[in-house]
């Protein structure tokens, strides 16, 4: 099958959204679909409003819909709902092709954070956005909850999944106990991450952060003995996150948490807030803790036993993931180049 994905988000962009889409579009190719992105890479950009490091795409509906018209997709997904979102929703709207979202960010809780923008607009606007598709993916089932509370409807999930020979246990540095206390937080650092909960928590021990955002700057100066190591990658990424005691994840606003299926997969227990994407990733007290008291989760997350963290990490695979994601797909056989019916559906 031929599979157009649009998304705003994309390399060099680093978080769950990007490796969401990456893996699943390579699982996808080895399981013999034929996978075409539409990305930002491919458009004059301009940086996003307070965050430069999102680009956003100018003017993108001649040629996007210049690269679908020339792959003749069977199925379009339509991952974001940015600048290239809306060009290729107006696109199949246009042509009265099917198509699905998938909803990843909650832009309501983000934009609220940074501008005093009420949040039922920005959920009026993505209800629209959403509602002319055929199906709606979300990652967890309280996410599927708090949209379908919002009006959102045809929703269905699409799970996540895990590099578990990447991530993967490895030798520590010394037995629990006999050194300090290592407790990470390993992401994006901006405001929606909530990272000052963290980092405020009066804990022994070292804590890191490992990642970058336009909140480290601020956060740097504000907590001069807290370990900031900036974006790593690959096996260097792996065996730090390996090393750490407790991954702490303070986020209130995240649909899923990519990043705590990494650290599980690490043999690494989680502490989070009881809020949607640790509800739906974290077994209370046996990979993890989730409590109002984040300080209260870290302590008993020291408690939990490490093998059951991976444990729970293998029952994810992006080959999983992937093929439910095909699952949900709407498939459409009418070629692209027949012509518009008389009225065109809006």
């Amino acid at each position: 099958m031929r599979i157009a994905i649009v998304t705003d988000a994309w390399r060099p962009q680093v978080n769950g959204v990007v490796t969401t889409l990456t893996k699943t579009g390579e699982s996808l190719a080895a399981m013999g679909h034929e996978v075409r992105f539409v990305t930002p890479a491919s458009f004059r950009t301009v940086p996003c409003p307070t965050y430069p490091e999102i680009r956003l795409s100018l003017w993108p509906a001649r040629r996007l819909a210049r690269v679908l018209d020339e792959f003749q997709p069977e199925a379009v997904h339509i991952a974001t709902e940015g600048p290239l979102g809306l060009a290729a929703r107006r696109y199949c709207r246009r042509r009265g092709l099917a198509f699905t979202t998938s909803y990843h960010t909650q832009f309501p809780q983000y934009v609220r954070l940074r501008l005093p923008v009420p949040i039922a607009w920005c959920y009026a606007y993505l209800r629209w956005f959403h509602g002319a598709a055929a199906r709606t993916l979300v990652p967890t089932e309280h996410q599927r909850e708090e949209l379908a509370a919002w009006g959102f409807a045809n929703l269905v999930i699409w799970s996540r999944g895990v590099d578990t020979e990447l991530f993967r246990p490895r030798e520590r540095d010394a037995a629990a106990g006999e050194r300090p206390l290592n407790l990470m937080y390993m992401g994006r650092v901006a405001v929606e991450k909530n990272i000052e909960a963290f980092l405020s928590l009066d804990l022994p021990g070292r804590k890191y952060v490992v990642g970058d955002g336009p909140d480290l700057p601020a956060l740097r100066a504000r907590h001069p003995d807290v370990q900031f190591t900036g974006f790593r990658f690959g096996e260097e990424l792996a065996r730090t996150l390996a090393g750490a005691d407790v991954f702490v994840f303070p986020s209130r606003t995240d649909t899923f948490g990519l990043v705590m299926l990494e650290a599980m997969a690490c043999g690494v227990p989680v502490a989070a807030y009881p809020v949607t994407g640790p509800l739906d990733v974290v077994l209370d007290g046996v990979t993890g803790a989730l409590d109002e008291d984040l300080r209260r989760a870290v302590q008993r997350a020291l408690t939990v036993d490490r093998s059951a963290c991976r444990e729970q990490a293998l029952q994810y695979s992006w080959r999983r993931c992937s093929e439910q994601f095909h699952s949900h797909l709407a498939v459409n056989t009418r070629p692209l180049e027949q012509p518009l019916p008389a009225h065109e559906p809006r």
